[in-house]
């Protein structure tokens, strides 16, 4: 893995991105008057001199307020999240801009991993999940890693179950030679080990966690012995991001030693009572920050992600080194959006 964008130590990210997330959101907040409204319901006034002190706005309300910062006929892409039965789904309002320079940066964050070529590509889930007019969050990543391969290979068929003849095709075409491997972390687990295949020339790029799978979960150490063991897959890469701030992901290091952050962005990890700070080692709740999201107020976001940050450079690659360790609890969750009921 080379460092592409991830260049940046604590200090040094901390004195890039304070002030350009500070000008971004006086810049939302002209051009939004939902988050202007909200920014002034909570008090919130510059100048703000650290990442940690800017105002951040629950991922929720992007499931209830329609924030954008760019007029209604600028609107190029509608993305929206995948929701549980009966949930809205967010909605994320891009212009050309905004979508070009989420998928140019997601590029740049794959490259140290994947290289500059496209790579012949397994797709561990089936075709019609991106065939979907309405595309959901999942359907959504499919097509967005789908950039970074070729000749597409789908692990399971329309019905939902694996297609062993279409792997071994695959594979008698490219197994051989370094390829790409990418689905949902539940789905890999569930698909791949039974395979049979040997899977050691493949780069696993996976994401999404457990979902209703979660009795069936096992740790990250256990996850990555498991694959090499029974498909010799040793080049494994998780990645943590969500809709709501697309393009930015926070990438696993080569050892599985925790999750990174590229140059655009970071994390802050939240105590859940204070609101506070939390030191590393301490767990809370995790805020994003990253400086793509310019045609909606999405750059400080409080997800309702639980996590931990386990060190600052003293890994692989330069920054903060955190991990996601589950989500806060759904009650839980809605009380952290509460306060900002009224913001619309």
């Amino acid at each position: 893995m080379t460092s592409g964008v991830f260049t940046l130590g604590g200090a040094e990210r901390e004195a890039v991105l304070a002030p350009a997330l500070a000008a971004l959101t006086e810049r939302h907040r002209r051009a939004c008057p939902p988050y202007d409204r909200i920014l002034d319901a909570i008090g919130a006034r510059p100048p703000y001199e650290r990442v940690a002190d800017l105002p951040w706005l629950p991922v929720r309300l992007f499931k209830t307020h329609e924030l954008r910062s760019v007029r209604e006929d600028q609107v190029f892409r509608v993305l929206t999240s995948s929701g549980t039965t009966g949930q809205r789904p967010s909605r994320v309002f891009l212009d050309r801009e905004a979508a070009a320079a989420q998928t140019r940066m997601l590029a740049a964050t794959f490259r140290g991993v994947l290289g500059e070529r496209r790579l012949p590509m397994l797709v561990v889930d089936s075709r019609s999940v991106v065939r979907d007019p309405a595309l959901s969050a999942r359907g959504a990543g499919v097509l967005g890693m789908m950039n970074f391969g070729r000749d597409h290979t789908f692990v399971l068929d329309e019905r939902g179950r694996v297609d062993a003849e279409a792997v071994k095709g695959f594979l008698a075409r490219h197994g051989r030679e370094r390829f790409l491997i990418f689905g949902f972390t539940f789905m890999v687990w569930l698909c791949l080990r039974g395979l049979g295949a040997d899977l050691s020339q493949g780069v696993l790029i996976h994401s999404g966690g457990w979902k209703r799978l979660a009795e069936q979960a096992v740790d990250n150490a256990e996850f990555r012995r498991r694959l090499a063991d029974e498909c010799g897959l040793s080049s494994v890469y998780n990645f943590y991001g969500m809709v709501e701030q697309i393009g930015t992901v926070f990438l696993e290091g080569p050892d599985g030693d925790g999750l990174y952050c590229p140059d655009f962005a970071d994390v802050v990890i939240r105590d859940p009572e204070t609101w506070q700070e939390a030191p590393p080692g301490v767990p809370g709740l995790i805020e994003v920050v990253s400086t793509l999201p310019t045609s909606y107020p999405g750059h400080v976001l409080l997800t309702e992600d639980m996590g931990v940050v386990r060190g600052v450079d003293d890994g692989c690659l330069p920054g903060r080194r955190f991990e996601v360790l589950g989500r806060l609890p759904r009650a839980e969750a809605r009380g952290c959006s509460d306060t900002f009921g009224q913001g619309g």
